[in-house]
């Protein structure tokens, strides 16, 4: 999945210089209470000043809030801050009064870390004749779509498990399925790509059969090859294909924009902003998506070729799988004409090869032929730099490459040939050759915690409520010291007959 942050760079920089400038000045500044035009006139932009016209500028870049970035964006913000931080942060941007606050995000955050170490259910879901090659969570809608080699997709509800609806043969072995709120888009083994518009009021978004609203189905066609990985962002299509070639889609127009060429088959892309990154063989390429030019490349990053791919929500880190059962994380580093790829880390969870990645901060999941997944937290591997709040990597000078990670969890038991694997926030999709999809579900496992959690507030409030009512019984005056020393001294008693009495006998009745 990709997310796109438009010119928060320039808008920081420009922060700083008119903030700067501002200070400077003698003068007041004033800011019109009027609601802001996005798109002013010209006219009165001309007549503006220089420092005007920059300080305008700034602050019709500086609308947008961090809340209107993808929640699996803000999750990974989050990840890099502490609570004093992030008590900062609340205190400049407090989100919109629909959406959670910072501290349950923050909570939230801390808490979902953990859920994949916790007890889970597994709920099967059959209905494919033969192996499920690949499967796609869209968590959004609580859907799921998987396909396989009986040539059908079909979409399931991922609370209860219950099919919903498949589509008609598509007339080949389907390799690859992708979707959002708006497309889904599967490829198979004869090189077309069969696509889906959402329909408006649909329960489900999409109608597989093609009964119910006409022309919300199409076809494309301009692969050589089978097509083995698909993905989407919200201007595009990306394809990739054995015809060892990449395509890019215009998703309105339905026409080929870009095409990048590669020297070996394709085996899994991930795109990310204006870059995408493809495996070919044993390298890993990372591509602009608008020029078409190639940032760099990882040569040989296993033994035999790479078959998956998955990457971080900022896009600065990339994992790999590959033939020879390694997962590796690279980092790529500096501006793009320059950028450079260093591995952070490797792991060796499994006996075969690993066909399938999918990331969701902070866990990393694959899928292998040896029939197990295994789960790897990968906040380890980051931290935060204090003075400038920018995440860097542990990354040792000398790094000795036959050091070897190892998983936080493997899920066993089940058939040879895991051929695709999906995350979501508390569940885990897979699917192999036996056929069937299996869903980890670590739903109960959050609601414990957030039980426990809500146990544990109201054991600390009622701690601080005793506690304070110490504090005020002990500042009240000498006086009430004294009385409780002297009852202390003489202490009353009374019998059944209401006679009260004392160490030096009876007083009144």
């Amino acid at each position: 999945m990709a997310y796109e942050c438009q010119k928060s760079t320039e808008v920081s920089k420009s922060i700083a210089n008119c903030v700067e400038k501002s200070n400077s000045n003698t003068g007041h500044f004033e800011i019109s209470a009027s609601p802001l035009d996005c798109y002013p006139n010209k006219e009165i932009l001309s007549s503006l000043s220089s420092k005007q016209l920059l300080c305008h500028d700034v602050l019709l870049n500086c609308r947008r809030s961090i809340t209107d970035l993808p929640p699996a964006l803000i999750s990974e913000i989050l990840s890099c801050l502490d609570p004093q931080e992030l008590g900062i942060v609340s205190c400049v941007s407090r989100g919109s009064q629909n959406e959670k606050s910072w501290k349950e995000l923050f909570v939230e955050r801390e808490y979902r870390c953990k859920i994949f170490l916790s007890r889970y259910r597994i709920d099967t879901l059959h209905g494919h004749t033969e192996a499920v090659r690949t499967v796609s969570l869209l968590a959004s809608a609580k859907l799921i779509f998987t396909s396989g080699y009986d040539m059908i997709v079909r979409m399931w509800d991922m609370e209860d498990g219950l099919f919903i609806a498949s589509s008609r043969p598509l007339g080949c072995t389907i390799r690859a399925v992708a979707a959002d709120m708006k497309l889904l888009v599967a490829g198979g083994t004869d090189g077309f790509i069969q696509g889906w518009r959402a329909v408006e009021g649909l329960k489900h978004l999409f109608d597989l059969k093609g009964s119910e609203v006409p022309n919300t189905e199409f076809r494309i066609w301009e692969h050589e090859g089978p097509i083995t990985s698909l993905a989407l962002d919200p201007t595009r299509i990306y394809s990739g294909s054995w015809d060892m070639t990449v395509r890019i889609w215009d998703r309105s127009s339905l026409k080929c924009t870009n095409i990048l060429r590669h020297g070996d088959w394709v085996w899994s892309l991930v795109p990310h902003d204006t870059t995408v990154a493809s495996t070919s063989g044993s390298d890993v390429y990372v591509w602009d998506t608008n020029s078409g030019t190639l940032l760099t490349v990882i040569h040989s990053a296993h033994v035999g070729n790479t078959y998956s791919l998955a990457r971080s929500h900022t896009g600065d880190f990339i994992f790999t799988g590959g033939e020879d059962g390694a997962m590796h994380m690279f980092e790529i580093t500096g501006p793009r004409p320059e950028a450079k790829v260093f591995k952070v880390a490797t792991w060796m969870p499994h006996s075969g090869p690993v066909y399938s990645l999918a990331f969701e901060f902070p866990w990393l999941v694959s899928a292998s032929s040896d029939g197990r997944l295994s789960l790897v937290d990968v906040r380890k591997l980051l931290r935060t730099n204090r003075s400038s709040l920018r995440k860097n990597v542990s990354r040792v000078t000398n790094m000795d490459c036959n050091n070897v990670e190892p998983p936080q969890r493997m899920l066993h038991g089940f058939g040879p040939n895991l051929f695709s694997v999906d995350v979501g926030a508390d569940r885990i999709v897979c699917g192999g050759e036996e056929g069937v999809v299996r869903i980890w579900n670590f739903s109960d496992a959050l609601e414990r915690e957030r039980t426990a959690r809500a146990m544990r507030g109201i054991r600390l409030e009622n701690r601080m409520r005793r506690r304070k009512l110490q504090i005020e019984m002990s500042s009240k005056g000498g006086r009430t010291d004294q009385c409780s020393v002297a009852a202390k001294k003489n202490p009353m008693h009374v019998d059944r007959s209401g006679v009260w009495r004392s160490k030096h006998g009876k007083l009144k009745a």
